[in-house]
């Protein structure tokens, strides 16, 4: 069992006691968010950080200015 800790550049977004160690360039989904590992680094035998990179958010359609007016105020 191995303690991973994942990071986004220097943030550590999670710790997780696993089985296996992901591999390089792996997908991995990480607290609903898709990525890719992009380093893994051993601590010791027991630690090792993996760090990924996370796929940016689709924007959702925001509503426009003109959308927004045409709405009742109450």
């Amino acid at each position: 069992m191995y303690v991973v800790h994942f990071f986004e550049e220097k943030v550590e977004i999670l710790n997780q006691l696993l089985g296996s160690v992901p591999a390089l360039g792996e997908p991995i989904t990480v607290k609903g968010r898709k990525g890719k590992v992009t380093g893994v680094d051993q601590v010791d035998d027991k630690h090792v950080h993996v760090q990924i990179t996370v796929e940016k958010a689709p924007i959702k359609n925001k509503p426009s200015a003109a959308d927004l007016a045409k709405k009742k105020k109450r």
